[in-house]
């Protein structure tokens, strides 16, 4: 965790910003829970655990910075809520998600399986392509056999 925060401190300060106590406590935070796609709500009751006089704004600014900075991305599921991730080292696109529709979880995908498409629509559009973003919204291997009738579940928001 030291090298990924030491990393993150030269990435700030390459564009004049400083690691601050509270930038600090929200980057842990973010890397401690990094398969779990933080809001800034879940991101600031975990940053007040070991900040207390940390401010929700102060944590939004921080979530802002980092996602200007490329740090870590914004991902929406459609359910209205901003959630956050580490942007991948070295990655060249974003990689993919899961969503189950009845428990709310979001599983990835590593593997970037959209590349032939990409080339295609390049060729075909005439359009180049600097990133894509992709989900599955259904029923996760966890509730598959506890959901009578999964189609109930399109177009539902989980909370």
């Amino acid at each position: 965790m030291e090298k990924r925060v030491n990393q993150i401190k030269q990435q700030l300060s390459a564009h004049n910003y400083k690691l601050t106590p509270q930038r600090e406590a929200t980057v842990r935070v973010l890397l401690e829970n990094e398969e779990d796609h933080l809001s800034a709500e879940d991101v600031y009751l975990l940053v007040k655990e070991k900040a207390p006089e940390i401010g929700l704004a102060t944590v939004y600014r921080t979530l802002e910075l980092l996602s200007e900075l490329q740090i870590i991305h914004k991902l929406n599921f459609g359910d209205g809520v901003t959630r956050y991730e580490f942007r991948a080292e070295g990655a060249e696109h974003h990689h993919h998600h899961l969503i189950c529709l009845n428990c709310g979880s979001v599983d990835e995908i590593m593997e970037d399986l959209l590349e032939p498409i990409e080339v295609q629509v390049e060729k075909e559009y005439d359009f180049q392509i600097i990133d894509h973003r992709l989900t599955f919204h259904g029923i996760c291997h966890r509730c598959k056999g506890k959901v009578s009738d999964p189609k109930k579940l399109v177009g539902s928001k989980v909370t």
